[in-house]
């Protein structure tokens, strides 16, 4: 099998809320990607190449993020390719890499950060990997137990 690329954009599948008594939870970072504890604990077999782009909740990845995003997918050699993003603008960010010939990107994030222990990203990463393995080349979205085409995907 071919190597998947995983990629980081942030989103609350990255979420790491800080301790701190004065603020009540509400302060967070975007930690490391929840992607890699995922593959260590799945003991995956296959090979896989890890990229940083950004670690921003969605709603703060702008234009200029999407255009680095964009071109450093477009020049990878990888064909498949994970994209971990935050889910408020995924299918804007989606929209815009629909685009790229050649190539199979799945977009996937959470509700619950990934290392909360009720959280969803172990599920939707999972559905990820395996759409990435056998859809045809175009952009989807894994998320909520759905694979779809980034421009059938409705936004909640």
């Amino acid at each position: 099998m071919d190597t998947i690329l995983f990629v980081q954009t942030g989103g609350t599948i990255d979420k790491d809320y800080l301790e701190n008594p004065g603020n009540h939870g509400y302060n967070f970072a975007i930690g490391t990607p929840t992607f890699s504890d995922i593959l260590i604990r799945a003991r995956v077999d296959f090979t896989h190449r890890p990229l940083l782009i950004c670690q921003k909740d969605s709603l703060e990845i702008d234009d200029s993020d999407r255009k680095t995003l964009k071109r450093l997918i477009k020049s990878a050699p990888e064909k498949m390719i994970v994209i971990t993003h935050g889910t408020d603008t995924m299918h804007v960010t989606a929209e815009d890499l629909s685009p790229l010939a050649g190539k199979t990107i799945v977009l996937t994030g959470a509700f619950q950060p990934g290392q909360f222990r009720n959280t969803d990203a172990d599920f939707n990463l999972g559905m990820a990997v395996a759409a990435v393995q056998i859809l045809p080349h175009g952009v989807y979205i894994a998320l909520r137990g759905e694979i779809k085409r980034w421009d059938e995907f409705e936004p909640r």
